[in-house]
Parts: C-alpha cells; structure tokens; sequence
C-alpha cells in the first residue's frame, strides 16, 4: 500500500516542529511494515515539499512547490491513502477537506468534526446534550466577567497541548488567567473544577462497525494538566514530548472499578461526535469516581510516542498494525461509498479491547 504522509504546518514554526516531531516518530515507527512512505511537507510559508525524510536536511533541500504542482505531485505518487500529520487547525480541516475533494481516503475524523471538537464549548455542548457528564462552564471575552465562583479551571476556547490553562482558586486569580487564555485564543472557556480524583485518557477504535475502547492512559496531576507537563522546547531548539515514565504516566489496571465507567462516558462520547476510526478522550475522575468529559482529541500519529498508539500497544496491537487496519478501514469506506453504499456509521459498540 503507497502512503502519504501529510505533516508540517501552514500556520505556525511550533505547529511545523510538533508535527515534524511525531510524523518522524512514524515512520520509525512502520519501517519495514508492507507499507510505501513517501512525505508531503507543508511549511509555514504555506509552500508544499515532498523530501524524501522528515529531516532538517532534507526538507530544506527539496523543491518548494505552489498547491497546483503540489496537486500535480500528489497524482504522480497514485497514492493509495493519505496519513494526516498536521496539528494546526488548518492542518486539522482545511487540508484534510483538500484531499476529500482529491478523492484519497485517510484515516481518523473529517474536517467537519475536526473542526467541532477544536472548539471546546460546542465539543462540550454536543457531548453534554448526549447525556455524558461535562462541568458546568461558560465562555467569555475580553472585558466579561465571571458567572461561575472559583475553584474554576480557565483555558483558551481553540487552543491544543494546554497552553493558557490556569487553575483560578479566588477571585483576584481570574483576570490574570482570563488574559493567559486570550494571549491564544479570541474567547476563553470557564468551566468548574472537578476535584481531583483521578486524571485519564480513553481511547476508541471503531473496528467492524463496533466501538472498542483501549485500556486508559492515567496521568500524575497534582491540579491540572499544563502545556510544561506534555511538550518542553530544549536548549537545542528542538520539541520534544515530557518524559512518560512509570511515575508520571501508567495504563490503568482492567480490573481497576473507574474503567467501566469511564468506557461506557467514551463510547458515548464518540458516537454524540459523530467520530469515526478512532477518538481519543480527556476524562477526570472524581474523588467519589464519577468521570466527566473534559476535551476530544481526535487525532493519531502512529508514532511511538502517540497516546493511543501507546494504548493500543497495551492491548497488544503495536503502530505499524495500527496504521495497517485504519488505513485499510479508510480505503474500504471510500471504495463503499464511491459504490453508492454511504459512508459507515457505527453500528454497534464493544467495552473490551480486542
């Protein structure tokens, strides 16, 4: 199978270099899997590159194309299923629309739902009116004024990888970490603070018209998670990904009594969404371990390092098989619906990771 990937950013340096850092981490990830790589970068320039790694080197050393040729490209390599490697919004809906209209299938969420649960408040309104635990929360804008009393949690409504997020405890907190928020975004979402019990992520694969959920990722939080506990820029320039170490992140026992719950809070979730191939969830577990939906991140590397490839990886699936199934799955659905069979829904849903 000839596999596109589609990394860089034509918004942001930090958007270019979180997606060169993962896309990289792939194909290390897949070399020697029955799959034909080849790269499309797109810099932030907004210029397309087709190098032959995701090197420095190489990247700066290939021909900068406009998005005509960059198409022309695109028909030459007859690629058989793009992998979408992009974190910025754009990235996230634009260029995935792109290939929609180009007619090759790629794995995970359209620009449509990628574009939905980017916006926190109306990814929490859907998931809320499904009837899944969410905080109570509201949104505001430069010179509102907070409706809900402190403890509150306040985060930039838009923005990925926790940047401006601030726990606010009184009142004298709250126009600092309003503004914190608006430095990213142009409104900032409020929301309750759940006590800490416990913090995880879920993962949910949809496999044969049945929803499976991965064993959850639990995360060492003393309040909440930051932008400084998931992604550090080094003294050489470089991104890279904090540390997961046996002390600051764990998969969660199947035994353990959150994990029903927390399975049942995502396959709902997914579905409400209208996710399709895989979903990842942010769920906090109360003291009295109640789980309440606190963010969707519909999106997968298949790097090493990518979340729910390091949950699917427990459940003893690792990336190169990963990728196998949902590119095949983004293929099949393609080839259904260019029959006139629609594209597939969910049909059923499963609690076990299998």
């Amino acid at each position: 199978m000839r596999v596109l990937h589609l990394a860089g950013s034509p918004t942001s340096a930090f958007h270019a270099d979180l997606s060169r850092l993962y896309a990289a981490d792939c194909l290390d990830a897949i070399a020697g899997a029955d799959l034909e790589s080849h790269v499309a970068w797109v810099a932030p320039d907004g210029r397309w590159r087709f190098p032959d790694d995701l090197s420095p080197a190489a990247i700066a050393g290939a021909e900068p194309l406009a998005l005509g040729d960059a198409v022309r490209r695109i028909a030459g390599l007859e690629v058989d299923v793009m992998v979408p490697q992009m974190f910025c919004l754009a990235g996230m809906t634009v260029y995935r629309g792109l290939f929609d209209v180009l007619g090759i299938p790629y794995p995970g969420n359209g620009p449509d739902v990628m574009a939905l649960t980017a916006d926190k408040a109306k990814a929490r309104a859907v998931v809320a009116a499904a009837g899944v635990d969410v905080p109570r929360g509201e949104v505001l804008r430069a010179g509102d004024r907070p409706g809900i009393a402190p403890p509150v949690v306040v985060k930039p409504v838009d923005a990925d990888n926790s940047v401006g997020v601030t726990l606010v405890r009184d009142v004298d907190g709250f126009d600092a970490a309003l503004a914190g928020a608006l430095d990213h975004a142009g409104a900032a979402l409020v929301e309750d603070y759940v006590p800490l019990g416990r913090e995880v992520r879920c993962g949910v694969l949809e496999q044969d018209g049945a929803l499976v959920c991965l064993p959850l990722e639990e995360y060492r939080v003393s309040d909440v998670r930051t932008a400084e506990d998931k992604i550090v820029r080094h003294a050489d320039g470089d991104l890279r990904l904090m540390a997961k170490d046996a002390a600051s992140a764990w998969i969660v026992d199947a035994d353990d009594p959150i994990v029903a719950a927390v399975h049942e809070l995502a396959r709902r979730t997914f579905v409400a969404l209208g996710c399709r191939d895989y979903g990842l969830f942010d769920v906090r577990v109360d003291p009295e371990g109640r789980p309440w939906f606190l963010e969707a991140s519909l999106y997968c590397s298949f790097a090493e390092q990518s979340v729910l490839c390091v949950m699917a990886r427990a459940a003893g699936v690792g990336p190169a098989e990963l990728l196998r199934r949902t590119v095949r799955q983004a293929r099949t659905r393609r080839a259904d619906h260019a029959h006139g069979g629609g594209p597939t829904r969910t049909t059923k849903e499963t609690p076990r990771a299998g």
